[in-house]
């Protein structure tokens, strides 16, 4: 959880909100077809879970000032990669900073895999 003071009062962000958030910025981007598991964890919730979890895939790193988000999704067949990745980045940024107001420090996209 996140949590910082303003001059009204403290805000709390959950980790839960931060990836759900994150992964409709990304599935909604042109090329991407889904999101891939990272970790043992992730992939195991992923077995015994058999409807699709938006926050697979995300991992966030960071503090109220600013984090940084790993990403694993899987692409279209076909597509331009470099232009998917660089759309994802400037989508996340975006995104995140306007809803939330934390900086984001780095986006990773780790494409692991391509669907046809």
């Amino acid at each position: 959880m996140i949590a910082y003071e303003t001059r009204i009062g403290k805000i709390h962000i959950s980790e839960e909100y931060l990836t759900k958030l994150i992964g409709q910025a990304v599935t909604s981007c042109f090329g991407v077809v889904g999101m891939v598991p990272s970790g043992s964890r992730q992939k195991l919730f992923d077995l015994l879970s058999k409807k699709e979890n938006l926050n697979k895939g995300i991992i966030i790193r960071g503090d109220a000032d600013s984090i940084s988000i790993e990403l694993h999704i899987m692409v279209s067949y076909g597509m331009n990669i470099n232009a998917i990745a660089q759309s994802i980045v400037h989508k996340v940024e975006y995104t995140v900073t306007e809803s939330t107001g934390i900086k984001v420090d780095k986006v990773t996209v780790k494409v692991d895999g391509i669907k046809d």
